[in-house]
């Protein structure tokens, strides 16, 4: 009897949780340990020169938070004016940033074992995919999307 309870909280300690959310009808989801905080979409200020996926600056309680829109981040077309974006506030390295999505869904528990990790280059910001019932989830990297927003900037502003 012990070692069964001991077994179940053994498997609880691994699971772990993620933030759920569509884009383009896509499931992607971050860590819920890095979210922050859910709004409705604020008043983005837009910046000059910004990569296309930066939609500007959001001013979060005298926080700047740069706000990326994940809908042109992975290259999907522009969110049609039906569709209400969501703020999803993620920390990273103690900096607030602000991805644009489409819908929450749910904050889901997840065993790590069952992550599949990516296959291919294109998927760079991909730490895993996990099958759920109805859909795949697409598991992000919130750091390498800020990494491969840098290099893209980096590159656009290179001579030579």
């Amino acid at each position: 009897m012990n070692s069964t309870v001991i077994n179940t909280s053994e498997a609880r300690m691994d699971q772990k949780r993620c933030c759920t959310f569509l884009v383009e009808n896509t499931c992607f989801a971050v860590e819920a340990d890095d979210v922050t905080e859910v709004l409705q979409r604020g008043v983005i200020n837009n910046v000059p020169l910004a990569s296309p996926a930066i939609s500007g600056l959001l001013n979060l309680r005298g926080r700047i938070v740069p706000a990326i829109d994940l809908r042109i981040f992975f290259e999907f077309p522009a969110a049609p004016p039906s569709i209400k974006q969501i703020s999803l506030i993620v920390e990273i390295n103690d900096e607030w940033y602000c991805f644009l999505v489409d819908k929450l869904l749910d904050v889901k528990p997840y065993d790590p074992h069952q992550v599949t990790p990516p296959t291919n280059e294109s998927s760079s910001v991909l730490t895993g995919v996990l099958p759920d019932t109805d859909r795949l989830i697409h598991l992000l990297s919130p750091e390498k999307i800020l990494k491969s927003l840098l290099n893209i900037r980096t590159e656009s502003l290179s001579v030579g």
